[in-house]
């Protein structure tokens, strides 16, 4: 192993790399403040009526509405959940006060509505497996990486949902940190403790289950 698995489900192939994963320490950039204004210029047009920079806020955030519905959701639910977010997030637009907050309150709205779409699933759905949902939509030819990668996502649902987040932002969707700290309104330094804490649980996890899973985190 390298470091990495790839993982596939519902036509997206996941690469979970685990050599970039540990506690980050990128600086806030001029770059990013300057990124901070632009998405608070795209927030103050969309509430305006702009359509177009609605889309380059989707464009921005939907890594951050997926991940976040795949902590939560079967595989096979996300993409719908994404789009029906982004449209709640569209009608709700007028009553953000503080555009400043757009990523917060983007991500309330993201876990609300996966919280309602697990009340309203039947029990069958309820107990499915996702691990062996997402194996059984893995399309590569390497049944080792396929089930490394499927038990590591379900692991990676077990953790407490602060690290469980930011680790699938991160390692599923190849957030760095600062992104996840900037989309989310979260602070840089919070995100890298959560992803500190949260690969050394899911290393200790992993290390638990059979077959020496725990080796694919290995390196850094």
């Amino acid at each position: 192993m390298d470091g990495t698995v790839v993982h596939r489900a519902c036509n997206v192939e996941y690469i979970l790399d685990f050599r970039t994963a540990s506690m980050e320490r990128e600086a806030v950039t001029p770059e990013r403040a300057a990124e901070t204004r632009a998405s608070d210029a795209l927030v103050s047009a969309a509430r305006a009526g702009d359509r177009m920079a609605f889309g380059r806020l989707y464009d921005r955030y939907a890594r951050m509405v997926h991940g976040i519905l795949l902590c939560r959701v079967p595989p096979r639910d996300v993409d719908d959940l994404v789009q029906e977010v982004f449209l709640l997030a569209l009608q709700q637009l007028h009553s953000l006060r503080d555009i400043s907050r757009f990523g917060a309150w983007l991500t309330t709205i993201t876990r609300n509505r996966a919280n309602d779409h697990y009340r309203k699933a039947s029990p069958v759905d309820r107990s499915t497996d996702p691990a062996a949902e997402e194996q059984a939509e893995s399309r590569t030819n390497d049944p080792v990486v396929e089930q490394e990668a499927a038990m590591t996502l379900a692991v990676l649902r077990t953790l407490p949902e602060t690290y469980r987040e930011s680790l699938t932002l991160r390692l599923v969707e190849g957030m760095t940190g600062p992104e996840i700290a900037a989309r989310m309104g979260l602070t840089h330094g919070s995100v890298r403790v959560n992803l500190h804490r949260g690969m050394h649980m899911l290393r200790e996890k992993l290390a638990e289950k059979p077959r020496g899973s725990g080796k694919a985190l290995g390196a850094e």
